[in-house]
């Protein structure tokens, strides 16, 4: 991994924000390109001062309140589908060519279709 180090845009950061990203060494591996070592500088407490002051002066990122703190909610639980009222099993069927061919013939969704049948069919011949 190569970082070059351009001291224009360094001098407009230090203007505008008053940092500098002079600390961030330059550095070249010579090993595979697909397995670069990337070397992590932690800035100094007087460095993270200046960074932290920077960020709350930005317009455009006002910190976060702590109701809007309180309202978040870890990654894993918003992801995916939402969970189904009425759950359904997985289970594995052999249906006919036939069956199956009709109901995909349906377009998407064609799955929930099939289960509404069996569904309306099982309500029909229970007790």
């Amino acid at each position: 991994m190569l970082i070059d180090f351009d001291p224009v845009k360094d001098k407009l950061n230090r203007a505008q924000h008053g940092l500098s990203l002079a600390f961030v060494k330059k550095r070249s591996s010579t090993m595979s390109k697909t397995t670069p070592k990337r070397v992590i500088q932690i800035p100094s407490v007087k460095e993270n001062a200046r960074i932290i002051a920077a960020a709350k002066a930005d317009p455009d990122a006002p910190p976060l309140t702590r109701k809007q703190l309180k309202a978040m909610v870890p990654l894993k639980s918003v992801r995916g589908r939402p969970k189904s009222e009425n759950k359904k099993l997985l289970v594995s069927v052999r249906y006919s060519p036939e069956v199956i061919a009709y109901f995909r013939s349906t377009g998407e969704g064609w799955q929930a279709r099939m289960d509404g049948v069996l569904s309306e069919y099982v309500s029909k011949h229970a007790g």
